[in-house]
């Protein structure tokens, strides 16, 4: 049985004749009669709208005559699935019977037959709806600039009435009327962001060329620093590893990341800024190292920088020509990268273990899989203290409680840091759900790494008075002593 084929939809001229009559007639209206034009517009519009609302309908009809012959393309795929089951264990029983028995033959032949002829008519439905999807394919498109036509066409005629608004305030001319429109200058609200461009840090900052070329030439230059900020333990505020930070200094102001990382990604200078701030993470964990402090460094690459060509292979020789910095040099990387990973890049990150420790920040919602993790060898989960102590949508908690979710990472070998800590009582609340680390500013704010450290050589060796670039642990604090009661209660 064949199926039926289905009704072809192409554009058609009418509509077509009738806007092009439509515009025709509508320009000279618009000029002697502007209010009658715009009715006649607004009635194509209608016109136009009904005409849109017939296609939209006959493609619905003809998208239900495309589901019913998927329908019927599944019932001959299930047929052709069952004669060729019925195929392979009619071989098998005839592979296993006696030479001399001639009916499983006669029987294969027969199916062999019905399979060829099941083929033949799967092939032509194939080649039919092939043809059908094509159709819909030319009408949606045929749809499509139809509807940004009839977009086009209803805001055309909207500036025409305006040059007939403005003689009828040009009638009274009032002298108060002209105020109004001296009041808001451009020109000033145009040199604020200009003239503050060093000390201020609007939104819309290195909007225009000029800025950004002030900031690249800042970037190619001396203007990038490093900021180190400590990771501290919970409750003993011991610090164990440092997070170096990106700065940019442009003339006497100081830029965070989400400021001129934009201005970088515009002009391909993410992996350039990565690479730089790695060789300098080196050299500071090779200065910690000398110092005889067993912390660790970490950075937090950029998402682009994955896709470089041969980015990743360079963090390899990078540890490769300091053994001394195997698990001392961490990156981060985001959760939406981790998720994404390649095949190609998960073997490379796979072969930097045991070298280059591995943490995830960034994250967006809370659903961690500890055992998936601790495979790719993260050892670090980096959340915002926001994102612990305070309520989340459905979709960002995680499946158990968070007091269980800090333990079932621990039981991985995985350790979780609050990061963005700015207020004494939140660290009460951290140390009830079992944090082990954390970072912000109420422990200690980050501070410049000063350029003798940045500039020394592997191979010189460390100075002997104790320099003051990283952070040093902070001081015991006096904490309220409502935190107490919280703590006790």
């Amino acid at each position: 049985m064949k199926t039926p084929k289905a009704r072809t939809i192409r554009p058609r001229g009418t509509p077509w004749i009738l806007g092009l009559i439509g515009v025709l007639v509508l320009v000279p209206l618009a000029l002697i009669l502007p209010l009658a034009a715009v009715a006649a517009v607004s009635g194509l519009a209608i016109v136009g709208g009904a005409l849109l609302w017939r296609r939209l309908s006959a493609f619905a009809v003809a998208q239900e005559v495309v589901s019913k012959e998927i329908g019927v393309l599944s019932q001959r795929l299930v047929k052709l699935e069952a004669v060729t089951a019925a195929l392979i264990q009619s071989r098998t029983q005839g592979s296993a019977a006696d030479s001399s028995a001639r009916l499983p033959d006669e029987a294969v032949k027969a199916l062999d037959a019905r399979l060829d002829a099941g083929i033949e008519e799967v092939t032509a439905e194939i080649g039919i709806l092939s043809g059908i999807v094509r159709e819909l394919a030319a009408v949606v498109a045929s749809q499509d600039g139809d509807i940004a036509r009839l977009r086009v066409q209803a805001q055309a005629p909207e500036p025409k009435p305006v040059p007939q608004a403005a003689p009828i305030r040009a009638r009274p001319a009032p002298a108060a009327t002209v105020p109004p429109e001296t009041e808001p200058v451009a020109p000033p609200m145009r040199l604020v962001p200009r003239t503050t461009l060093p000390a201020a840090r609007p939104s819309d900052h290195f909007a225009t060329d000029a800025d950004a070329a002030l900031l690249i030439e800042a970037f190619d230059g001396e203007g990038l620093e490093v900021f180190l900020q400590p990771v501290v333990t919970l409750p003993q505020r011991k610090v164990v590893a440092y997070e170096a930070l990106a700065r940019l200094k442009v003339g006497d102001a100081v830029y965070a990341p989400e400021t001129f990382l934009p201005v970088l990604e515009r002009h391909g200078r993410t992996t350039a800024l990565d690479r730089r701030m790695l060789q300098r993470v080196a050299t500071i964990a090779r200065h910690l190292q000398g110092r005889g402090s067993p912390a660790s460094v970490s950075y937090s690459l950029t998402p682009h920088s994955l896709f470089e060509p041969g980015f990743l292979r360079s963090l390899g020789r990078l540890v490769s020509e300091g053994p001394e910095l195997a698990g001392r040099v961490v990156i981060a990387l985001p959760q939406s990268s981790w998720r994404s990973l390649d095949a190609e890049q998960a073997a490379l990150l796979a072969g930097l273990r045991g070298r280059i420790g591995f943490v995830m920040d960034r994250p967006i919602d809370l659903r961690f899989d500890p055992t998936a993790l601790a495979e790719r060898g993260i050892t670090q989960v980096k959340v915002a203290a926001a994102l612990l102590l305070r309520p989340l949508d459905r979709e960002a908690r995680p499946d158990i409680a968070l007091e269980d979710l800090v333990t079932s990472l621990a039981r991985a070998g995985i350790r979780l840091v609050a990061t963005g800590v700015e207020a004494e009582t939140e660290v009460p609340d951290l140390i009830d759900l079992d944090v082990p680390l954390a970072q912000g500013g109420v422990f200690a704010a980050p501070r410049a790494v000063r350029s003798e450290v940045l500039s020394a050589s592997p191979e010189a060796a460390p100075p002997p008075p104790p320099s003051p670039d990283p952070p040093p642990s902070p001081p015991p604090q006096r904490r309220p002593f409502r935190d107490f009661l919280r703590r006790a209660g």
